[in-house]
C-alpha cells in the first residue's frame, strides 16, 4: 500500500500539520546561485562567445557559433509538416481555444474629459519584445510554447523570442512546431541560466528582451530571480499541485487519476484531496493502489504521493472551502453535485475545474484558459498568465488651462506642505492669477 497521510479536520493538531506538509521553499542553495551568477556575469561581459561556451558544456553541443545555434523561421515550419497530421490539429484546435480566450482578455485604451477640459485616461501598449524559455530534453512541453506565446502575440508584442535547450543536439518537433502555430519570432537552441541571461542583458546575436516567460529547472528559476529588475519575469514557479474537492459522488478511479495527473510531473508535485466523506476517501485510497501499478511514470508519481500528497477529511463543504482558501492551490477541481454554489465560498485558485466531467488535464492542454498558473499558495496574491502580462499602462494627464488653476492650486498647497518648493512654483506658475 502506498503511504499517504491523512488527516481529519476536527484533529487539534490538523491545521498545524497542513502547514507543514504546505511548506515548501524555493529559494536556491548558496551552490546553484553560485553558478547562476557566474554564468550571468561572463554573458553580460562576453556575450555570444560565452553562450556558445555554456551551450556546448552543459548541452553536450558542438557548435561553432551563434549561427549553428539559431533556429530559423523556416526550420519551424518544416517540423509542422513532420509532425503527424493528428498531433498537428490538436495544436492547431489547443492554439485556437487559447487564442478565443484571450482575445477577451485584452485591455484597450481609455480616456475621459472633465468639465474644465481637462483629459485623464489610460493609454495601453505591449512590450516591444519578449523572452519565452520552454524546456527541452525530456521536459518538452508544446503546450507551453501555445501558453506563453499566444497571450504575448493576443498583446501585440511585435517580436517573441524563443530558447530552447536541445541536448546533444536533439529538437523536439512538436515544441518547433508549436512555435509556428504561435507566431515565434526568433528562436536559439539554448537553454539554462545562459539563455535567460542572454535574453535579459542581450548578447551580439540575441536581442535583449522586456520580458522573460516560460519554466524551467533550478537553475533556470535561479536566473529570473536574478534579472528581475533589468528585466520583466512571470512569476518564479514551485511544483506543481492539485486540490481536488469531492463530495463523495465522483468515480473514485476518475479522482485517483486526477490526483495522478499532477503527481507524474515531478517528485514535488503536490497532490491533496478533501472531503466530508470518509468512506469515499478510503476509496480513492484503494483506486490508487490499484491504478498506481499501471502507470508508466509510477514511480515519479509514488514519490510525490508519499512525500506530499494528502488525503482529508472535513466535516462538510463549507469546511472543504476553506481549506482549500488556506493552501491557495495552483489547479482547484470541485468535483461536486452543484460547484456554482460552491465557487463563491473559494477566494484563492489559480484555476477552478467545475464539475465531475472537467478533469484538470483539460486546462493542461486545450480548454482555452492559460495553464501558467501561480503555486507554492501565491494564488492568494496573483493571477494566472494573460494578455494583461504583455500590455503596460501609461497614465494621460492633458490640463486645460482652467485645469491648470484648479489642480495648480491644491498641489501647491500640498507641496508645500511637504516642503517640496519646486514643485509648488512648478504649480504655480501657470496660476491664471
Amino acid at each position: 500500500m502506498t503511504e499517504i497521510r491523512t488527516f481529519d479536520s476536527s484533529n487539534s493538531n490538523f491545521w498545524k500539520k497542513l502547514d507543514e506538509l504546505l511548506a515548501w521553499e524555493s529559494v536556491s542553495n548558496d551552490a546553484v546561485n553560485g553558478v547562476v551568477l557566474d554564468v550571468i556575469k561572463n554573458i553580460r561581459e562576453r556575450g555570444d562567445a560565452a553562450v556558445v561556451e555554456y551551450t556546448n558544456r552543459f548541452d553536450r553541443m558542438s557548435a561553432a557559433s551563434m549561427a549553428d545555434l539559431e533556429i530559423s523561421r523556416e526550420r519551424l515550419q518544416q517540423a509542422l509538416t513532420r509532425i503527424p497530421a493528428e498531433q498537428r490539429e490538436a495544436l492547431e484546435h489547443s492554439a485556437e481555444r487559447v487564442r478565443a480566450y484571450h482575445e477577451r482578455q485584452k485591455s484597450e485604451s481609455w480616456s475621459y474629459t472633465e468639465a474644465d477640459g481637462t483629459l485623464l485616461g489610460q493609454q495601453v501598449t505591449p512590450l516591444d519584445r519578449v523572452g519565452l524559455y520552454v524546456p527541452g530534453g525530456k521536459a518538452a512541453y508544446p503546450s507551453s510554447v501555445l501558453m506563453n506565446a499566444i497571450p504575448a502575440k493576443v498583446a501585440g508584442v511585435p517580436e517573441l523570442v524563443m530558447v530552447v535547450p536541445t541536448p546533444g543536439g536533439e529538437m523536439n518537433e512538436l515544441v518547433l512546431a508549436a512555435a509556428a502555430i504561435a507566431g515565434v519570432d526568433r528562436a536559439f537552441a539554448l537553454g539554462g541560466a545562459q539563455a535567460v541571461a542572454a535574453l535579459a542583458y542581450g548578447t551580439e546575436t540575441v536581442p535583449r528582451v522586456d520580458k522573460v516567460v516560460g519554466p524551467g529547472n533550478i537553475y533556470v528559476a535561479t536566473a529570473k530571480r536574478h534579472v528581475f529588475g533589468a528585466v520583466g519575469i512571470d512569476m518564479i514557479a514551485g511544483p506543481s499541485e492539485i486540490l481536488v474537492i469531492c463530495d463523495g459522488q465522483t468515480d473514485p478511479d476518475w479522482i485517483a487519476m486526477d490526483l495522478f495527473s499532477q503527481a507524474e510531473h515531478d517528485e514535488d508535485a503536490q497532490p491533496i484531496l478533501v472531503s466530508p466523506d470518509a468512506g469515499f476517501v478510503a476509496k480513492v485510497r484503494e483506486s490508487i493502489d490499484r491504478l498506481l501499478p499501471t502507470m508508466e511514470r509510477r514511480e515519479i508519481i509514488e514519490k510525490s504521493l508519499t512525500d506530499r500528497a494528502a488525503l482529508i477529511t472535513v466535516k462538510d463543504l463549507d469546511e472543504a472551502a476553506e481549506v482549500s482558501n488556506h493552501i491557495a492551490p495552483e489547479h482547484l477541481e470541485l468535483s461536486v453535485a452543484d460547484p456554482e454554489a460552491l465557487l463563491p465560498k473559494i477566494r484563492h485558485a489559480g484555476a477552478i475545474f467545475m464539475g465531475r466531467y472537467t478533469a484538470e488535464a483539460l486546462g493542461d492542454y486545450c480548454a482555452g484558459p492559460n495553464h501558467v498558473l501561480p503555486t507554492s499558495r501565491t494564488a492568494r496574491f496573483s493571477s494566472p498568465l494573460g494578455v494583461y502580462d504583455f500590455q503596460k499602462r501609461s497614465s494621460l494627464i492633458f490640463c486645460s488651462a482652467d485645469g491648470a488653476d484648479d489642480l495648480g492650486r491644491t498641489a501647491s498647497v500640498l507641496a508645500r506642505g511637504e516642503g517640496l518648493t519646486a514643485h509648488a512654483r512648478s504649480a504655480e506658475y501657470r496660476l491664471k492669477g
